[in-house]
């Protein structure tokens, strides 16, 4: 697929320092792009077809695969941005990752089901996509502070390749607090979603309560970057603590019993 063979260049690259394996690391990244677009439509279309037309978000296959194509849609801007290709090798695995799952695992289908009545909102679509794009953004963070982490003092010669760490610290920072300030959006969105779906704001439902810790951790982490000055090393481990967070909103409440959970679906 697309999405493997990007991984393997932008590792190939950096692993063996060789400039020209970008060029077509980031073709494959555009053209991975333009083929998530292209099944996502489709998707879209066949669930009109099937008499049940929605937004193909509605499900952890799809909530997966739309996963794989933000953190990708964000890395791309970022690389065109700032030219630092390294970055892909951390950040698109985490998107072949979302991806394999989705494609892999025996517990997940990708069929296309009806979809739920209290689903059947325009808001769903401003509550997952605001969501989502905040959990890329969580993921490139998280790359990053990997990155950061790894890049000792003095590097040796691989791990020398990789943006300097002052570059990474900052872009951290920008990414986390581009990923809060949609996940805010995508928390609020949630809640009157659910009040128009439930006819109440907030129930305390497992995946509530998790979006409502991990707001918590990341606001915390801005509030010490902002007020204490911490950064590097501390900065890094907080990232990354507050992707655990992420992940465990995501995947682990949906062994819970609760609205949001998507199950096996």
């Amino acid at each position: 697929s697309d999405v493997y063979k990007r991984q393997v260049l932008y590792i190939a690259g950096w692993i063996f320092n060789k400039q020209r394996l970008y060029r077509p690391a980031m073709l494959a990244v555009w053209l991975g792009i333009s083929g998530n677009l292209a099944g996502f439509g489709l998707r879209w279309m066949e669930t009109y077809q099937a008499g049940d037309g929605h937004v193909p978000l509605s499900n952890l296959y799809e909530s997966l695969v739309f996963f794989a194509l933000t953190i990708a849609i964000l890395y791309a801007v970022i690389e065109r941005k700032y030219d630092q290709r390294a970055i892909g090798a951390f950040a698109i695995p985490l998107a072949f990752i979302a991806m394999a799952y989705a494609s892999l695992s025996p517990n997940i289908s990708d069929r296309i089901q009806p979809l739920l009545p209290a689903l059947k909102s325009n808001w769903l679509i401003a509550h997952v996509v605001t969501c989502f794009i905040g959990y890329a953004a969580f993921a490139i963070a998280f790359g990053l502070s990997v990155m950061y982490l790894i890049k000792k003092e003095p590097a040796s010669p691989l791990l020398a390749r990789l943006p300097e760490r002052r570059i990474m610290d900052g872009l951290t920072h920008q990414m986390v607090m581009f990923g809060f300030l949609f996940l805010s959006v995508g928390i609020i969105t949630g809640a009157v979603w659910a009040n128009s779906a439930w006819g109440r704001y907030w129930g305390w439902d497992p995946k509530e309560t998790w979006s409502l810790i991990t707001w918590f951790v990341y606001a915390t982490l801005l509030h010490v970057r902002f007020m204490r000055g911490w950064q590097g090393k501390r900065l890094a481990l907080f990232s990354i603590v507050g992707f655990a967070s992420v992940l465990f909103t995501y995947f682990g409440v949906n062994l819970l019993p609760g609205l949001h959970s998507y199950g096996a679906n």
